[in-house]
């Protein structure tokens, strides 16, 4: 793409900001810092895997991929605000699920052990584990708020922390996790993914962006269940007291 067909592209921006406008929205100082922003950053990113790639650095990409979690936690930890040491159980949540995915996908020889394949699929994978966090914690907030009365019930009735708050826990994983299933159920005939469409508008065979596609679409859902889980689990007394009542 030239420069004046990118250049080109901020009149959606434009378009994004008068429908703002037009509604009364109050949202054109956001869109326009996040155009900012965003621009910055994807050309901040591009140079520095540039400069990655040429060198093959293992320090590096696990900088990278450190940087990637610390901020994906910061962002997806917004959402608890109030709990306290939520940070660092949506970073373990996170780093488990890249670790065990990566592993995978390199033990079995699914991908090539190059800066090349390894960022941009942990970044995806981050990405991906970073909103079922955010949307994990956003439902469990609404759950515990809504059941109030049945957790406080189980506890007087003798109930454990855990047995007081599993229905809301369920209710909140499957929450998180139903962007991730519908994706599943329409990717193709609804939607052609990002990382598809790119290969193919790169240049690549349509049947081999498929079947990266297809590596990605699998390994989205299996991160999405293993983060909603872990991090259901490592989480859920924090909207206790010490007393085991309900904050």
């Amino acid at each position: 793409m030239s420069t004046l067909a990118l250049g080109f592209t901020l009149t959606f921006v434009m378009i994004t900001i008068a429908l703002s406008k037009w509604q009364k929205l109050g949202l054109e100082k956001d869109i326009a810092l996040g155009t900012i922003r965003g621009s910055l950053q994807l050309l901040f990113i591009g140079y520095v895997l540039h400069y990655v790639f040429k060198t093959e650095n293992i320090a590096l990409i696990g900088i990278i991929i450190a940087i990637m979690i610390l901020i994906a936690t910061h962002n997806a930890g917004k959402r608890g605000e109030g709990l306290q040491g939520i940070h660092w159980r949506v970073a373990a949540s996170i780093a488990v699920t890249e670790v065990l995915t990566l592993t995978l996908m390199l033990g079995l020889g699914i991908i090539k052990p190059t800066t090349q394949f390894i960022i941009p699929i942990s970044g995806m994978t981050i990405g991906s584990s970073m909103i079922v966090c955010g949307l994990f914690l956003n439902q469990m907030n609404r759950e515990v708020a809504s059941s109030k009365e049945e957790i406080e019930a189980l506890l007087a009735l003798g109930s454990t922390v855990r047995q007081a708050i599993q229905q809301a826990l369920q209710r909140s994983v499957k929450a998180s996790m139903i962007p991730t299933i519908d994706g599943m159920k329409t990717v193709g005939l609804v939607q052609l993914p990002g990382m598809m469409t790119g290969m193919i508008i790169a240049g690549a065979n349509p049947v081999e962006a498929v079947r990266y596609q297809i590596l990605i679409l699998f390994a989205f859902t299996a991160a999405a269940a293993i983060t909603s889980i872990i991090l259901s689990m490592l989480s859920y007394k924090l909207w206790f007291t010490r007393e085991m009542t309900l904050k």
